[in-house]
């Protein structure tokens, strides 16, 4: 399974950045959207799992504020936080351990742990290897402008002929070659060079990843310059079905008990508090 899109190892800024943002849900906005993925009105059963006694979760290092490696070495970070969260409605003991990204199927197959959160993104490709979880986030396309801009809504529109930056290769430059396809699309080689391009003023706007735009845009080294226009887009065929956390095929009783915890965890409101903690900004 290749890596999900636009992920790469963050500047010490960043770091820096969300730890300044995320010690309290109160530092969100009031206006932030928190998402919902489950029916509020469909109790989930919980299901018999007398035989769960307990789960060792696997996750990587590398990719705040999801999970990451805080300076002393523990592992914090909302996928990190939310495998605590749901360890404790099933009132049994966890453990979580970061792989590298790339190793944690194969970890996963010679159960050195039973599930992996590690913002593994649903497609037709992983759900060939793995099951999972109903979604518990998504990863939707966003585009960014300098707060100085005179684009106010992106929109084919609004976008056309406009110079516009995108990661090469990228589900985000094929969805824009099939919905904005008069765009002028300019490639960059990772997401350090596209952002520098949209501050020195080269691209008229930048088109990728909700969630590590919005951790970068309340960054020192974003400098308060941009802001979200439009969206978000959510297309499954380009941007995935959402990020589930993961087990083997076969093991329908874990993948059961993890969709019963993040329903109770949502109808408690406590996904709403980790969503707002990791997430002031907002991506949605």
């Amino acid at each position: 399974m290749k890596r999900k899109e636009n992920r790469s190892k963050p500047v010490a800024s960043l770091l820096a950045a969300w730890l300044a943002c995320a010690a309290s849900p109160a530092a969100a906005a009031p206006d932030i959207l928190a998402p919902s993925f489950w029916d509020p009105h469909h109790r989930v059963e919980k299901p018999e799992a007398s035989d769960l006694r307990s789960i060792r979760f696997l996750t990587e290092d590398d990719y705040p504020p999801f999970h990451f490696a805080l300076p002393g070495g523990a592992l914090a970070g909302f996928d990190v936080d939310l495998a605590r969260a749901i360890c404790e409605e099933l009132k049994i003991p966890c453990t979580i351990q970061a792989r590298r990204f790339d190793t944690l199927i194969d970890a996963l197959e010679d159960n050195q742990g039973d599930a992996i959160i590690a913002s593994l993104r649903i497609d037709a490709q992983s759900r060939a290897k793995l099951d999972f979880t109903l979604p518990y986030s998504m990863t939707p396309g966003r585009f960014v402008t300098l707060k100085t801009s005179p684009i106010a809504e992106a929109t084919p529109e609004s976008l056309r002929r406009k110079t516009v930056g995108v990661e090469t290769h990228s589900a985000h430059e094929a969805y824009l070659e099939t919905f904005f396809p008069e765009v002028v699309r300019k490639p960059y080689a990772s997401q350090k060079a596209l952002r520098d391009a949209l501050q020195a003023g080269e691209i008229d706007a930048l088109f990728g990843d909700g969630a590590s735009l919005g951790f970068w845009l309340q960054s020192d080294e974003a400098q308060a310059c941009c802001a979200f226009r439009g969206g978000p887009f959510l297309d499954s065929r380009f941007f995935g079905e959402g990020i589930g956390i993961a087990v083997k095929k076969g093991n329908p009783r874990l993948r059961q008990a993890l969709d019963y915890a993040l329903a109770a965890l949502a109808a408690k409101g406590i996904y709403t508090d980790l969503y707002l903690k990791y997430f002031p900004l907002g991506f949605y």
